[in-house]
C-alpha cells in the first residue's frame, strides 16, 4: 500500500529528497494551477497526492513514510493554449526534472503525446499512467572512504573518451553481468589499462538519464552514444549492474570512488542545451507539460514552435531563471554528490544564446565564473552549435578549455599531404596560441584530439576517402561527408601489405603528434587498439558490435606504442608547457660558442631555420623543429625553475624519403628516441650536420641526453622494433617513445610563435 499522509514539506531543495526518515517532494511549475503527485506500486498502482503548499511557484510536500526504491511522477494542472506556449495537460504523468534516478523506459503509445498523430493542433487526453518511465527515490547516504579529487593539473592531464557500455561490453575480463556498466568501467582490468596508457581523466559520454528515440526503435536501431537527455540528476539506468531503483546512483559512485583511488578523474559529456522531447511534435513526458515557457525557447512569432539551435528540436532557455538554476543545481550535485571531476558541454554554443547571438558572458558563464564550487572543476566546451555564427572555437572564456576542432581538421591535413598546410599545422601543435593566447589563455585551454565520438577511428581514418554509414537506415546521407581522410591508396579492408604498413604508420604519426602536442590530448577509446567502424562515422544508433570495442582484436604493439609516447610526455615537462613559446633566446651554460638559443627553432629539412615565404610552400610537407629544454619557463611547486633536455621533431609527410639536416649550430649528441618509421633501430649517436634519411610520411624524434649512458636504453630500442606487416597488417613499435613537439619560429602567417 502506498504512503500518503502529506505534511507540507519544504520548496528546498528541489526534487525527492530522503533525510534518513521521510521524503520532501517540491517541483517549480509557474504554469501550473494544482500539481498532483503521483505515487506508483511495484504492479503499477497509482496513488494520487495533492500538494497543497506553493511557495515561489515551488509545489512541495513532505511525506514521513515515503523510503528510498519509491517510484512517482507529477500530474501538472493549467493552462492549454500552445500558441502562448502553454502545455499544461494532466493526463500525462511526467517526470521529475530532479529525480536522483529513473526506472523503466516508454513504449512510445499514442498516449505519451498531447496531441493525436497526424493533427499537431489537435489535443490528445489519453491518460499515459501505463506507458512512462517513473522517478525513483534514492538513498542519498554513500561511504565514501576519504575520498578526494585527484585534482590533476591540466598541464599534465591526459583524457581518454570512452563510452560506458561500448568500452567495457566485450571485455573479456570483466564478468558478464558488470559489462557495459559503471561495475565495468571500474574493473581492474579497465584501469589497468588506463593506466597504462597515461590516462589521468577518463570522459565518459552522457551518463545522464536519456531515452531510447521510438525512430530509431522502429529501425530496429537504438540510441547508442546519449545525447538525447532527460534526467539532468540521474545516472542512466541501462548502465546499472545492480538495479534500476536507485542502485544507478550507489553504483555510479563506486565507480567514481574507484577510479579516484587509481588517481583517475571523471569528466562528464552533458547535453544542457536540449531534452528529449524534441520539437512540438514530440512527447509530452516531463519539462513540456511542467512549465513549457520556462524550460524552452520558443519562437517569438508562434510559440508553439520551439527554435532549435542544436538539431534535435529544442534549445533549452538559459535566458529564464529556473532553467539556468536545473543547470547549475544539476553541476553542483555531480561534483558534490557524485563527485565528479569536471565536465565537456555539448554544443557549448548554444547555451551562450541569451538572444540570438552567441554571447561569451551570457547568464550561464556569468554564474559558472561565480559559483564556488563549479568554477573550481574542469570545464570543457565543445565551441559550436548548429545556429547562426554557432563556430565559437577560441572565443570561451578564460577558465575555459574547449575541443579545439582546428587541431583535429590541420593535423589530419597535415599527415594526408594537403598543401599549404605547414603554417596552420605549427600553429596546433604549439598549443593555438593564434585562438589563446589574446584572450589570457595558456596552451592547456586547447583540447587536442585527432579522432572523437563523432566521426572516424583513428584506423578508419588512414583506411577510408568515404563514410559508409549504410547500417544506420538513411541511405548514406547522415554524417559527415567532409572527413579530411586518407584511405592510403586503397578503399576499406585490405590484404596489401604495403598500405596495412602505411596505415599503421600513420596511426602512430597521429598518436605521437597527439600526445607530443602543446595542450591537452584527448584520445578516443579504441583508437590504440587499432578499432574500426567499418567507416561508419556517425554511429549514434549503432549499439551493437559494429561501435563496442573489441578487445580480443586489440593491436597490442599499437598499445605499447602509445604508452610509450605517453610516458615519454609524462617524463618530459617540455611536452607539458603551461606557456605559449615566445621564439626569444634562453641563456645557457650548454649553448655552444656562449650563443643562447631561442626556446624553439623551425627548421627547413637542409637544417637552416624556416624562413617566412617557407610557410606559404604550396608542396611544403616536411618540417624540423628544435626545442629548448630549458626554455620551459615555469616553476615547480617548491618555486624551483623547471628545465629539461633538448628535442629535436623531423616531421615528413612527403610520400617519399626526406634528408633531414642536424643543425649544424647544436653541437651536442642526439640520440633517436622515436622513428614511427621503425627504421632507425640502431643506437648511434648523432651530431650536429649529420644527415638522417625520413621515410616517407613518417615522424622522427631525437632527444640531447642529459647523462650518456654506456648502452642505450632497451626500451627506447624495443619501441623501434616493428611487427611484420603481414601480421595484422600492423608496423607498431612495442615500448617507450617520443615525439612530436610545437611551437613557432620566425612566425608563419598563422602565428606558429607564441
Amino acid at each position: 500500500m502506498t504512503p500518503t499522509e502529506a505534511w507540507p514539506g519544504s520548496a528546498y531543495p528541489l526534487g525527492a529528497t530522503f533525510d534518513g526518515s521521510g521524503t520532501n517532494f517540491a517541483i517549480f511549475s509557474e504554469a501550473a494551477d494544482r500539481v498532483e503527485l503521483c505515487l506508483f506500486d511495484d504492479d503499477g498502482t497509482e496513488t494520487r497526492v495533492e500538494l497543497q503548499d506553493v511557495d515561489a511557484f515551488v509545489w512541495h510536500a513532505y511525506l514521513p513514510q515515503v523510503q528510498p526504491g519509491q517510484r512517482y511522477g507529477y500530474r501538472v494542472h493549467g493552462h492549454w493554449d500552445p500558441s502562448n506556449g502553454q502545455r499544461a495537460n494532466p493526463n500525462k504523468v511526467l517526470l521529475d526534472p530532479y529525480a536522483k534516478a529513473m526506472a523503466g523506459s516508454f513504449d512510445w503509445d499514442q498516449s505519451l503525446f498531447s496531441y493525436d498523430f497526424g493533427d499537431p493542433d489537435s489535443r490528445n487526453d489519453d491518460d499515459s499512467a501505463g506507458h512512462v518511465m517513473h522517478s525513483v527515490v534514492i538513498n542519498p547516504f554513500f561511504d565514501w572512504a576519504g575520498d578526494r579529487h585527484p585534482n590533476t593539473p591540466y598541464s599534465e592531464t591526459v583524457i581518454y573518451e570512452a563510452h560506458v557500455k561500448g568500452l567495457t561490453q566485450l571485455h573479456p575480463d570483466i564478468p558478464e553481468d558488470q559489462r557495459g556498466t559503471y561495475a565495468g568501467i571500474a574493473h581492474p582490468a579497465v584501469i589497468e589499462h588506463l593506466l597504462r596508457l597515461g590516462v589521468t581523466a577518463i570522459e565518459l559520454m552522457p551518463v545522464h538519464q536519456f531515452v531510447q528515440d521510438s525512430t530509431l526503435l522502429e529501425k530496429g536501431l537504438r540510441n547508442y552514444w546519449g545525447y538525447n537527455t532527460i534526467g539532468f540528476f540521474a545516472p542512466h539506468n541501462e548502465y546499472s549492474s545492480t538495479g534500476e531503483t536507485g542502485q544507478q546512483a550507489q553504483e555510479f559512485k563506486s565507480m567514481v570512488r574507484t577510479l579516484h583511488d587509481a588517481g583517475i578523474e571523471v569528466i562528464l559529456d552533458v547535453v544542457y542545451n536540449h531534452t528529449a522531447e524534441g520539437n512540438h511534435l514530440g512527447p509530452t513526458i516531463a519539462f513540456r507539460g511542467i512549465d513549457n515557457a520556462a524550460y524552452y525557447r520558443l519562437e517569438e512569432n508562434d510559440k508553439r514552435y520551439y527554435t532549435d539551435y542544436t538539431g534535435t528540436g529544442n534549445s533549452l532557455n538559459v535566458r529564464h531563471p529556473h532553467s539556468l538554476q536545473l543547470i547549475m543545481d544539476s553541476l553542483r550535485y555531480w561534483v558534490l554528490e557524485m563527485h565528479v571531476d569536471g565536465f565537456r558541454f555539448d554544443l557549448a554554443a548554444t547555451l551562450a544564446r541569451e538572444f540570438y547571438d552567441v554571447d561569451r558572458l551570457s547568464s550561464f558563464f556569468e554564474l559558472v565564473q561565480q559559483d564556488p564550487v563549479v568554477s573550481q572543476v574542469k570545464l570543457i566546451a565543445e565551441p559550436w552549435d548548429v545556429g547562426p555564427g554557432g563556430y565559437q572555437v577560441g572565443n570561451f572564456p578564460p577558465q575555459w578549455s574547449e575541443w579545439n576542432g582546428k587541431y583535429r581538421d590541420e593535423v589530419r591535413d597535415f599527415w594526408r599531404g594537403e598543401p599549404s598546410s605547414l603554417g596552420e599545422f605549427a600553429s596546433r601543435i604549439t598549443g593555438s596560441a593564434d585562438l589563446y593566447e589574446n584572450s589570457g589563455r595558456r596552451p592547456v585551454a586547447s583540447i587536442n584530439f585527432v579522432t572523437a565520438h563523432d566521426g572516424f577511428t583513428l584506423r578508419d581514418l588512414v583506411s577510408y576517402n568515404e563514410k559508409h554509414n549504410e547500417a544506420n537506415g538513411e541511405d548514406n546521407r547522415d554524417g559527415e561527408s567532409h572527413n579530411r581522410s586518407w584511405n592510403s591508396g586503397v578503399e576499406g579492408e585490405t590484404d596489401d601489405e604495403e598500405v596495412l604498413a602505411l596505415r599503421a604508420r600513420q596511426q602512430r604519426n597521429f598518436l605521437a603528434t597527439l600526445l607530443l602536442s602543446q595542450g591537452v590530448p584527448m584520445l578516443l577509446h579504441g583508437d590504440e587498439l587499432g578499432r574500426t567502424q567499418r567507416g561508419n562515422n556517425n554511429t549514434y544508433a549503432q549499439d551493437n558490435e559494429l561501435s563496442w570495442v573489441h578487445w580480443s582484436e586489440a593491436d597490442r604493439p599499437l598499445v605499447e606504442f602509445t604508452a610509450a609516447v605517453a610516458r615519454l610526455r609524462k617524463d618530459h615537462p617540455t611536452f607539458r608547457r603551461s606557456r605559449f613559446f615566445d621564439g626569444r633566446p634562453v641563456e645557457s651554460e650548454e649553448s655552444p660558442e656562449g650563443a643562447p638559443l631561442p626556446d624553439i627553432v623551425w627548421l627547413r629539412p637542409d637544417g637552416s631555420p624556416m624562413r617566412p615565404e617557407d610557410w606559404d610552400a604550396p608542396l611544403g610537407r616536411a618540417v624540423g623543429v628544435f626545442v629548448n629544454g630549458e626554455g620551459i619557463r615555469q616553476r615547480d611547486a617548491r618555486g624551483e625553475p623547471i628545465t629539461d633536455v633538448d628535442f629535436l621533431l623531423f616531421y615528413n609527410a612527403e610520400p617519399d624519403a626526406t634528408e633531414f639536416t642536424i643543425p649544424p649550430r647544436t653541437r651536442q649528441r642526439w640520440e633517436v628516441v622515436i622513428d614511427t618509421a621503425g627504421l632507425a633501430t640502431d643506437s648511434e649517436l648523432r651530431r650536429g650536420g649529420d644527415t638522417i634519411a625520413l621515410e616517407g610520411r613518417s615522424m622522427l624524434v631525437l632527444r640531447a641526453p642529459a647523462e650518456l649512458e654506456s648502452e642505450a636504453d632497451p626500451a627506447v630500442a624495443a619501441s623501434l622494433t616493428v611487427r611484420p606487416p603481414g601480421q595484422g597488417g600492423q608496423a607498431s613499435p612495442t615500448t617507450p617513445a617520443v615525439l612530436g613537439v610545437s611551437g613557432g619560429a620566425p612566425s608563419p602567417p598563422s602565428r606558429a610563435v607564441g
